[in-house]
């Protein structure tokens, strides 16, 4: 069961990854990425962090390149939050597919 902290500070890493992300995707030139859950260990330690990418031909390399400059983008985050959190978590990114599985669900019912 999460503490009302860890809830607090995956909402806070959540909005401030959307907006480094927003910056993020002008250089890979028409991707959109999203944040769309982020999951905080207990200790605040580790962040998993969750997110979509659009369009579907990109994702391989998007998550290849986010992987790339998960530091980089751990810095960024760090430079926000400075002053919120005594220790800024390591980053693990994973691709959000529940998108994809839902309109495979929902294909399979309209058979």
């Amino acid at each position: 069961m999460q503490t009302t902290r860890q809830q607090k500070i995956e909402r806070l890493i959540q909005k401030d990854l959307s907006d480094i992300f927003l910056r993020y995707a002008r250089q890979l030139g028409g991707t959109l990425i999203s944040v769309s859950e982020v999951r905080i260990s207990p200790d605040l330690s580790i962040a998993h962090v969750y997110v979509s990418i659009f369009p579907q031909n990109k994702v391989n390399e998007t998550m290849i390149r986010i992987e790339d400059d998960t530091h980089k983008l751990r810095g960024e985050l760090g430079n926000i939050e400075r002053h919120q959190l005594r220790i800024i978590p390591e980053l693990h990114f994973h691709l959000d597919d529940t998108l994809d599985r839902m309109e495979h669900i929902d294909s399979l019912l309209r058979q």
